[in-house]
Formats: C-alpha cells, sequence, structure tokens
C-alpha cells in the first residue's frame, strides 16, 4: 500500500455548480500522486427535489427529518443526480473516479436514533479498507452521505460527518472542508485563522459557533485526533483546495495545540 495518507475533501452543496476549481483541483492532486476521497452534499438540490415532488419536509435541530417517501428522493438526488454529476466532471477533466455511497460494501454503517428524525442515522463503523482499496485501484472515490443500518436498511446521514469519520476510518493526512463563506468567523464577521478545543467550546457556549458550521467543526476535531489537519475554507474561491494542499493558510485550521 502506497504511503502517502488519503486527503478527504468534502464539496458542500451550497458550492456545487459554483464557478470554482475544486475539481481541477481535485484532479491535478491526484494525477500529481495524491489520494483524494471526495464526499459530497446536496442539500439545496434535495429540498428543490423534495418541492417538487409535493414531499413533506422539515427540519428538527438543523437536520432534516427524513420520512420513508423522502428517503427515496434523498437517495435518488444524491447518489443517482448528484454523485453522478460530480463523477462525470471529474472524467471530463481527466481524472477517474468512481461514485458509492455508505451503503456500498456496507462501508458506512449507520443507525437510527431519534423518532423525530425519522430515517435519518449517525454513524456507528466505517470500513477505511473499502476506500484505500479504491485509492490502491488508481481511482478517486466519490462519496454520497448515504449509510447503511444492516441488514439492509439506508439512511440519510449528515455529509459533513461522514467525511470526519472517513478521515479517521482511512488516517487522513487532511479534512478539506469546502464551503460558502472564508471559515470560521467570529461575531464581527472576521475569520478564525486556527481554532482549538478550548476556543471551539468557548464560541460554541457563546452562539458564534452554531448551525451547519457545527458538525463540520466537531468532524474536523474527530479527523484531528488520528492525526489529521483539518481545514474549513471558501470553496468558491479559485484554487482553494490547490493552495491548502500547497501549504498555504488558508480558512480556519481545526486542531489540538502543538500538532503539525
Amino acid at each position: 500500500m502506497s504511503a502517502v495518507r488519503p486527503t478527504v475533501i468534502k464539496i458542500g452543496g451550497s458550492t456545487l455548480g459554483a464557478a470554482d476549481t475544486s475539481l481541477e483541483d481535485i484532479v491535478a492532486f491526484h494525477a500529481a500522486g495524491g489520494r483524494p476521497i471526495v464526499v459530497h452534499g446536496g442539500g439545496a438540490m434535495i429540498t428543490d427535489w423534495l418541492t417538487r415532488m409535493n414531499v413533506a419536509s422539515e427540519f428538527v435541530n438543523g437536520l432534516r427529518s427524513t420520512s420513508a417517501e423522502a428517503l427515496d428522493v434523498v437517495v435518488g438526488v444524491l447518489r443517482g443526480v448528484v454523485n453522478a454529476r460530480l463523477v462525470a466532471e471529474i472524467g471530463a477533466l481527466g481524472g477517474r473516479a468512481v461514485g458509492v455511497s455508505g451503503v456500498d460494501g456496507g462501508a458506512v454503517r449507520a443507525e437510527r436514533y431519534d423518532e423525530r428524525l425519522g430515517f435519518v442515522g449517525r454513524v456507528t463503523a466505517v470500513d477505511g479498507r473499502f476506500f484505500l482499496d479504491l485509492l490502491q485501484a488508481g481511482v478517486i472515490p466519490v462519496v454520497a452521505p448515504i449509510g447503511l443500518e444492516p441488514p439492509a436498511q439506508p439512511l440519510n446521514i449528515n455529509a459533513d460527518t461522514v467525511a470526519g469519520e472517513i478521515a479517521r476510518a482511512v488516517s487522513a493526512e487532511r479534512l478539506i472542508f469546502l464551503t460558502d463563506v472564508d471559515g470560521l468567523l467570529d461575531r464581527d464577521r472576521v475569520l478564525i485563522p486556527t481554532l482549538d478545543v478550548r476556543a471551539a467550546e468557548a464560541l460554541r457556549g457563546a452562539g458564534t459557533l452554531a448551525g451547519g458550521m457545527i458538525p463540520k467543526i466537531d468532524a474536523c476535531f474527530r479527523a484531528a485526533e488520528v492525526g489529521a489537519i483539518a481545514y474549513v475554507a471558501n470553496g468558491m474561491q479559485p484554487a482553494t483546495t490547490q493552495r491548502i494542499l500547497a501549504g498555504q493558510a488558508l480558512g480556519t485550521r481545526v486542531g489540538f495545540p502543538g500538532e503539525g
């Protein structure tokens, strides 16, 4: 197995289709010997399709409550539309990608945990070897955030959480969250360049760390526990991924004091 540790890159649903260079950066990184794993969201498109199909949906504590009917739409959009589109775009850029979800090979196991959320899961286990074998085969795994509740129930999972747990399972060198803001911002909307556990808890208590940023930061710390360098950065800016991979300080770097 290659000594190069993987890099997990999560592309946010809010940046999908934006005029950024994320996929170009990923293809170039892979061609140069890097080992990227791409995890994607797709919440905006899911909302659009649920509306089109007149399927009711609501949010509970920031998570989409997913009925059996809504789950079919979620799986169809994430695995069948967004995932296939990203794989096709990577191919058009000269890359070689394979689209998967956590259901494939039982790679991401999950369980339901809140009846208010319906078919929403939390991750219970990730088969890191599944993703490492794909990398060893020379392809870029593109992962839809759908997990498997054994024996045969797909579950909707927060994509940020999936990215963090995959990063842990493969002992990633880096975890990069590409979103539509410059990183974690303070109350004055000024970028916080570095974040440790103590600062994160203070910001959480003050309500500055809130909403969709919480699972990103939590995932960063989960990955940092196994030595990953984690970032939250603006994927809508040109060459963000390329610049981070080259060692530039962009966005918010998340980790523990003294690491790296």
